[in-house]
């Protein structure tokens, strides 16, 4: 068993492209130009970029400013102006389509934003010494440049194969975020999906290996919580102020209070905190990024109703407002045995595969939750997969990189399942 590979040389070209201007969510408008560019020299039979590929609810969004930079940043960088035109706003992400006579639709979701971080510039880490080192102040630091090569090489070895059915590619913009899977999903294009793949590399597992089933997400919200009192001078009338900081730090300590569940773990961060202008001011603003975690949906629930309740509390002990919003959210999800199953023998058929693994735990979080329980709750089977890959650096960490073999291995991997999945349809 096997498919027909892409160029290795312009599948590692194009990889190394977004590596070199990777964007952060909401904002990847290179990247997205560049994948519409790619899918365009494919051939697809529809393809649906920006507001065509998502629903209007979105959030974290940046502030026009913000996105404006970036905009400029791809323009710069020589993103079409076409394409740019249909992004703006931060309207980011494609959904291209492969109609190949009948048979099943099956879905393969890849992520294509990056961290807001700076690289490496050690000369032993790769990007740095081959030139393609980031060159906006973000990076590409958990393997998102690779998915999204991925995706246009499963589009590719399946345009020039036998499968016989509908492929839809999901080019999702800011999973770090957990923010584009659900405008995603809600856009309409998961809705007749029979089978749906989503992938990752690495996840400490190296090159060669392939886990079917990747499980143990952790349902998650990101919030924020904007405090507000009143300033006053500190020493003359402190009286006259209501602090805002005192406010958000009885937020924090009660966050951490919040009872564990019997159900099952439970997380809570204050991951970002910030507030006041002066030390002589007694500070009238103040703010807390934080997030909570569950084992299941109903978990993340209980810690985000108690996290509610402290915020508004706190603000209330200090006579401060507190506005809470929505940044991100995410289910927890379970992949389907039946597709595990057929991951896992696929791959275990394939020379470029060396081991399998049928399931590992996750440990995170991930929005391609929404798109699996969407495709799920429609009669579907959903399934995470992981490629492994060798990194020196852990995810999320200055020196992570991409071994650029796993590449092809992760596209005969997908492509190889999608053909399988075609042929043992009733």
């Amino acid at each position: 068993m096997g498919v027909q590979q892409p160029s290795f040389d312009h599948l590692v070209d194009f990889r190394r492209d977004l590596h070199r201007h990777p964007e952060p969510a909401w904002r990847e408008f290179y990247t997205t130009a560049r994948i519409v560019a790619e899918l365009e020299r494919i051939g697809v039979d529809h393809l649906y970029v920006g507001r065509e590929a998502l629903a209007e609810t979105r959030h974290g969004v940046p502030d026009d400013e913000e996105l404006r930079s970036w905009y400029d940043l791809a323009r710069e960088a020589g993103a079409s102006e076409d394409v740019l035109a249909e992004l703006e706003g931060g309207w980011t992400g494609a959904v291209a389509v492969l109609e190949q006579g009948d048979g099943p639709v099956v879905g393969l979701r890849v992520d294509i934003d990056a961290l807001p971080r700076e690289e490496s510039s050690d000369p032993e880490h790769t990007p740095a010494a081959e030139g393609f080192r980031s060159e906006t102040g973000a990076m590409h630091a958990c393997g998102h440049d690779a998915h999204a090569t991925i995706g246009i090489g499963v589009i590719e070895a399946i345009k020039h194969s036998d499968f016989s059915g509908t492929l839809k590619v999901f080019f999702q913009p800011s999973e770090e975020l957990v923010a584009g899977g659900e405008p995603m999903t809600e856009s309409g294009h998961l809705d007749d999906i029979d089978y749906f793949l989503a992938v990752h590399v690495g996840m400490d597992h190296p090159t060669g290996e392939v886990v079917a089933g990747m499980g143990g997400f952790l349902a998650v919200h990101h919030f924020r919580a904007d405090f507000s009192g009143e300033g006053a001078h500190a020493g003359g009338k402190p009286n006259d102020g209501r602090n805002a900081v005192q406010a958000a730090a009885t937020a924090i300590q009660n966050l951490y209070a919040i009872p564990r569940h019997e159900d099952g773990p439970t997380r809570v961060n204050a991951g970002i905190v910030g507030g006041g202008t002066a030390t002589n001011i007694i500070p009238e603003t103040a703010f807390i990024d934080g997030e909570v975690r569950g084992l299941t949906t109903d978990l993340k629930d209980y810690m985000s109703d108690h996290a509610e309740r402290i915020l508004q509390h706190a603000a209330e002990m200090h006579e401060c407002e507190v506005e809470i919003s929505t940044e991100g959210e995410a289910p927890s999800a379970e992949c389907d045995d039946a597709l595990v199953d057929l991951v896992a023998e696929v791959s275990s058929n394939l020379q470029t595969v060396e081991s399998v693994v049928d399931r590992d735990d996750l440990g995170g979080s991930e929005d391609a939750t929404f798109l699996m329980q969407r495709v799920q709750d429609n009669g579907g089977l959903a399934s995470y997969v992981c490629v492994g890959t060798d990194h020196p650096g852990g995810h999320h960490s200055a020196t992570f990189d991409v071994d650029e073999d796993s590449i092809p291995i992760a596209i005969d991997v997908l492509a190889s399942s999608i053909l399988e999945i075609a042929d043992r349809r009733p």
